[in-house]
This record gives structure tokens, sequence and C-alpha cells, in this order.
């Protein structure tokens, strides 16, 4: 009896839980069929929903009102002070070079509360090679601060050259503070982290998995890769830090990628994103002129750092994509390597090609997660009968994310083109308006779709009827993936 009784005890606990769980789930989750997803499986896999949810399906992390942020935010307002362009200066030579523009300029203001900065200097890094190079020469030449962030820092012979030269720059008197992802600091064991803090280095991870109190927050990663130095000259783009970089080494698993040095005005932007994620991580904040120090015009670039993320910064980037895709007039370059666009996004890009925009997409052909590539390849035929082009890029593997709107506006960054980065990660990201950076950029995509493989519409429709169902299953759990 006694058993009769405590079983059916924990059965109607369980179901109230799984009930808190669907309510939760209906109030916070926006989209309907990734929330009658969530519904069916808390409901009908008994605790087991429950717990993947609150593990996986909580996607809103509270960062502002803080008692950090908000002694963090008084920083920051003395810190945009000294920003050189005003709005006047910004509108006008968007009127001159790129008049189309100006709502893109007013949408990610409004987005963003931050300006659109001019006097910037871009330079592109398209291989491993000169992208470490660059980085690691900038680290040997800091004089004050050195800041890092980075979603996976390996232990290899990559990350060895890095952890080296931060520790001479330490040796030197200069100030570090290095942050890593909790889940892509161990891609190698032992960890880059363990390692920087048996050597002084000051190091954190982001989120760690391993705290109870970040455990609802497990599945939000801060997927953000930053090095500014001095305050003066930043690194970002989508390149992690470990060996498969660098094809002069020959690596076991090669990847191809972009990554972008900026000098300028847009880099106190970008120190500002990882000052907020430093504080977040360890209440300390960051100020003085050697960590922002008043910045000077030396290039011609239009630039703005746009962060986003599942706090306050939710869908900035989502946003940001479909208005440009609603303004391009003639060409846009899509080059991602997990491509996964929600329904919006689909639409959007079927109505820029039915209005007689080329739309080029650039995906791998083989995906280094092999359920992305079944989700994406389901969903590609809607694309390809609406006009849109898609193209898949040969080994090794392309990691390389840049978004080109009509030869005139670029966004460059971390951003992939699935949930995982438009809804669970912390991304960042910057939007680029720059005739000669552009044109570099556009021939940069332009040889990459000179050696792509065209996907056709027939390609897709012989797939066996087992491939095809494979395919729309993976689909189904994209929302997830």
């Amino acid at each position: 009896m006694s058993w009769v009784f405590w079983s059916m005890l924990l059965t109607l606990a369980e179901r109230c839980l799984a009930g808190a769980t669907v309510v939760h789930a209906v109030l916070h989750r926006r989209e309907v069929k990734a929330t009658l997803g969530w519904v069916g499986l808390i409901w009908f896999t008994p605790l087991f929903g429950t717990v993947v949810y609150y593990a996986f399906g909580i996607n809103r992390l509270e960062r502002r009102g803080c008692r950090w942020q908000r002694k963090l935010e008084k920083v920051l307002v003395e810190v945009r002070r000294r920003i050189p362009a005003g709005p006047r200066e910004i509108l006008q030579s968007l009127q001159k070079q790129h008049p189309k523009f100006r709502q893109m300029d007013e949408l990610v203001t409004r987005l963003t509360a931050s300006p659109l900065l001019a006097g910037n200097q871009v330079e592109s890094l398209v291989t491993g090679e000169a992208a470490f190079s660059a980085m690691l020469e900038a680290i040997e030449q800091a004089r004050h601060t050195i800041a890092l962030q980075s979603y996976i820092f390996d232990n290899d012979r990559a990350g060895q050259l890095f952890i080296e030269a931060l520790e001479r720059a330490q040796q030197r008197g200069v100030q570090i503070r290095i942050l890593i992802d909790d889940v892509g600091s161990r891609y190698s064991r032992p960890t880059s982290v363990s390692i920087l803090r048996s050597r002084g280095i000051p190091c954190e991870t982001f989120l760690p998995t391993y705290n109870p109190a970040s455990t609802l927050y497990s599945n939000l990663r801060n997927h953000r890769k930053l090095l500014i130095v001095d305050g003066e000259v930043a690194f970002t783009g989508g390149m992690n830090i470990r060996e498969g970089l660098r094809a002069d080494w020959k690596p076991k698993h090669p990847i191809q990628d972009l990554h972008f040095k900026f000098v300028g005005p847009v880099v106190l932007q970008l120190q500002e994103v990882f000052s907020v994620d430093w504080c977040f991580v360890t209440n300390e904040i960051l100020t003085g002129d050697s960590w922002f120090p008043t910045p000077q015009a030396v290039g011609r670039v239009l630039c703005r750092a746009i962060p986003d993320g599942p706090d306050e910064d939710f869908e900035k980037l989502k946003l940001t994509i479909l208005g440009a895709l609603q303004l391009a007039e003639r060409q846009v370059y899509i080059i991602t390597p997990y491509f996964l666009p929600d329904e919006a996004i689909m639409a959007a890009l079927n109505v820029a090609a039915l209005r007689g925009v080329r739309i080029c997409i650039l995906i791998p052909e083989v995906n280094n997660i092999l359920p992305v590539q079944w989700a994406c390849q389901s969903l590609l035929p809607e694309l390809i009968e609406r006009g849109c082009e898609v193209f898949l890029t040969p080994a090794p593997f392309d990691h390389t994310k840049l978004f080109l709107v009509d030869g005139d506006w670029s966004l460059v960054g971390s951003t992939n083109w699935d949930p995982r980065s438009l809804r669970l990660n912390f991304e960042l990201n910057v939007e680029c308006y720059g005739s000669e950076l552009n044109a570099e950029l556009s021939e940069f995509a332009r040889v990459k779709l000179s050696s792509a493989t065209p996907l056709l519409l027939q390609d897709l429709q012989r797939r066996s009827f087992l491939t095809r169902l494979r395919d729309g299953v993976a689909r189904l759990g994209s929302p997830y993936l």
C-alpha cells in the first residue's frame, strides 16, 4: 500500500512540475513551432523532458540592472563621450556614398543605441597564417593592456604560441585579461585556461557549467572572438585559436576562416563589449586611458559593433539581417558554415530573390556536424525554387562567416546563420561601409564562388526516400541544433 501511495505522490509531483514547466515555455518562448515541440517533449516524456528543457530550453539571461552593470554604465557613458565622429558627419557621408543605407543606419542605431563611427581602417585576414601572425605581432608590441576573448583556445601549437606571447607581455608589465567560454575551453587537455592560470595570467571562463548557479544557462555560450591591444587595435571575426587554421602546418583537421583587424574609433565599441562580458564574469570594471584611450580617425571605413545574445541584445543580429535583405537591390553573398535560417529569414531571402536580387549562399560541401547538414538539405529546395542560388564549397571545411549586400555593406564577425548563433549564443559582428573594403570582400566571395559547385534542385530531388525522410526529421530539430 505504501509503495502505491508513494508512486502516486511522485507521479503527481512530476505532473505538477511538468505543468509548471509547460507554463514557463508558453510564457517565455516566442516561436510557436519550437514551443509546441518543447511542450510535447515535456508532457509526454515524464521528467526527461522537464530536465532537458531546464538544461537547454531557457534562452534568456538577465544581465541588465545588476549592481555591476549600473556601475559599469557610468564608466561607459564617459567612454562614449570620446567618440570623435558626430551624427551629422556620418549622415553626410552616407548620403554621399551609400544613400539607400540611411534607413539601415537608423535601424541599427535604434537596435544598438550605438552610433556608426567614421575614420576606421579595416584589414581582412583570409588565412590562419596571416591572422595569427598579425595577432601575435600586436601582442608582442603591446605597451599597456591586452583583452583576449575566444570561444575555443586550444592547447596545441597555435595556443602555445599565444600563451608564450602573453606571458612575455605580462613580464613587460602589460595588463592582461582573458575570457574563454567554459565549454569551448575544454576542447583540448590540459586546457589553455589551466596553463594560463598556472603562469599567473588572469584568465576566466564564461558561465562555468560546473557551477550550480549556471545550470539553467548551460546552453548559452559565448561565441565571440576578440583581441584588443592597448585599446587601439582590435581583431575579430570567425577564428578561434587552434592549429587547424594553419594550413602551413598541415593539420589533421584543416579549417578555412576569415578574420579582421580594426584600427580606429570602432575599437572603442569592441572594447566596451569585452568589458561588459568581463565585468559580468568577474565584477571587475575596466577603466582608464590604458583600456579606453581617446580614439583617432585613421581610415575611411564606417563601422559599428553589433553585439547579440540571449540577454538585452536579443535578436539584434536577426533584425539587422532582415533589414539588410530588404534594402538589397543587386547582389547578396552569404558565406556561413551552418545555414539553418528561421522562417522570417527564409521569407526575406525568397522575397529578395523574387524581386530580382541575386542571392548566393555558400555552404560547405561536407559539414562537420552531420545533423546540421541533413536539416539544411531539407530546407534548401524552398529557397532554390524561389530563385536563390546555393553553392557547395570544397574541403577543407570552410568556417567563414560573411554577409555582403550590393558591394556596399558588409557584416563580419562570429555569427552563423543558425538558431544557436541567432538565439542562444553571445555573438559579435561589425557592420562596415567602405568602397575599397567591400570591393575586396566581394572579390573574395567571387573567388570562393568560382571553386564552388552549384547545388541544383534536381540534385536534392534525386535523394532517396529514406535520405529525404532523415533530412526532414533533422529539420524538425533545427530549433535545438
